[in-house]
């Protein structure tokens, strides 16, 4: 494609998303007439990247396959040969975004994409289905919840503990833990610690590699795409695909791969769905500008005492899983407290969840993880990275969502994006 060509073709797709974003798009299944999905109907579905964890979730709820977008075009061809004919493959997102026949797309690309994509898919009238984290910065996930609410989209964040199977090393699911904390057994405030003994330190040393030199792009990959709103770094194989993890302006290491996994059920646990930590302390080895280190110790403080402790070098062997003034709860559901399990039969469920996507989009009532918590649970993710990167404890106002008389951890909540990108 020669230079005019690739200019035209912009100037399309630029003038094609800001028209979408100029007006409120209903999605289809929601309108009337010739537009209305019934809920007997199948749902349709775009994937935007198929990497590993996208081509991992290419079946899912009764879902029917429209779509696929990656900038590597070694991945949409192993994607497009394993789905078969009917699937229209695409190597830019904002392309496949047009498409009026797409129900929800399913955001599975490195962090950094995350809140841009969202926001864009819900300007144009798309249902969400995004991987963990959320969004790599605080400020993307504010974005994120805004547009939502503003165009009506429903919204599903890719981790699911908090509502179906065995929580990490735990031995069973959070509903019961949930039962036990809200019935007030084991008194307040709460100390949670996530340490080895739940498995947590298993991408704990997650780490980039320093000085990288600059090699060759390959021809199958749109690297600048791929970089997108990050900044502009020479081309490593190091840096790119399974390896973004490392590197702090795609994700944040194992915290940034793994954290919302572990960090969203002690979150609902807690009962903290609408708010944040006020204080995070953190103690961690000096960081690399560029690469990811690891840590060993981040402390988090809400308002009423209650703490969240991830303990990176598994110091708290012995560390209760959940401890208040009445009580522990131990690895695999052991507990001091004289017959849990028969006080247990005896508590009220939690309030009920909508647990398949599928119904949140036929009914647009919200998922279980959505928008809303989801930003709260990612939040503590990017609270932590940013104590890490820093070096230095610090204190966090959960209404306003900045950090108290802290201009260089604010300047982390809202992150530059390199042109042309913006939200």
């Amino acid at each position: 494609m020669d230079k005019k060509m690739k200019s035209d073709r912009r100037k399309f797709l630029k003038n094609s998303l800001s028209a979408l974003a100029a007006i409120t798009i209903v999605p289809r299944h929601v309108l009337g007439g010739n537009g209305f999905t019934a809920p007997s109907d199948q749902l349709t579905k775009a994937i935007i990247g198929v990497g590993g964890m996208g081509r991992g979730h290419i079946s899912y709820e009764g879902t029917k396959l429209l779509a696929v977008c990656d900038v590597d075009r070694s991945h949409l061809k192993k994607t497009l040969d394993k789905v078969g004919k009917g699937v229209t493959g695409y190597t830019d997102y904002r392309e496949l975004l047009l498409r009026k026949d797409v129900d929800v797309v399913h955001i599975a690309t490195p962090p950094h994409w995350h809140g841009l994509m969202a926001v864009e898919a819900a300007r144009a009238g798309k249902d969400i289905w995004c991987e963990k984290p959320m969004t790599r910065t605080i400020g993307e996930g504010k974005r994120v919840v805004e547009e939502v609410e503003k165009h009506g989209s429903m919204f599903r964040l890719n981790t699911w503990f908090r509502f179906k199977d065995t929580f990490y090393g735990l031995g069973t699911p959070v509903k019961p833990l949930k039962k036990v904390i809200d019935s007030g057994v084991l008194g307040w405030p709460l100390k949670v610690t996530v340490s080895g003994i739940t498995g947590y330190n298993w991408k704990f040393f997650w780490s980039g590699k320093h000085n990288l030199p600059e090699m060759p792009i390959p021809n199958q990959l749109d690297y600048d795409m791929w970089l997108g709103p990050a900044p502009e770094k020479p081309y490593n194989p190091a840096r790119v695909h399974s390896n973004f993890r490392g590197y702090w302006d795609y994700d944040g290491g194992g915290l940034g791969d793994m954290g919302q996994h572990y960090l969203d059920p002690v979150q609902y646990l807690l009962g903290k769905d609408d708010t944040s930590p006020i204080r995070i302390d953190v103690d961690a080895p000096q960081q690399h500008y560029d690469a990811v280190g690891s840590w060993r110790r981040i402390e988090y403080t809400y308002a009423d005492g209650c703490k969240i402790i991830l303990d990176g070098e598994n110091r708290d062997k012995d560390a209760a899983y959940i401890e208040g003034p009445n009580g522990k709860i131990f690895k695999n559901f052991k507990s001091d407290i004289p017959n849990l399990d028969k006080l247990i039969e005896t508590l009220p469920d939690p309030e009920p969840q909508i647990e398949l996507f599928s119904d949140s989009v036929r009914t647009r009532q919200k998922f279980a993880l959505n928008e809303m918590n989801g930003h709260r649970s990612c939040t503590l993710v990017n609270l932590g990275i940013i104590a890490v990167r820093l070096g230095r404890s610090l204190d966090f106002d959960p209404d306003k969502q900045v950090f108290i008389d802290d201009e260089g951890a604010n300047r982390l909540i809202d992150q530059p994006m390199r042109a042309p990108w913006t939200f």
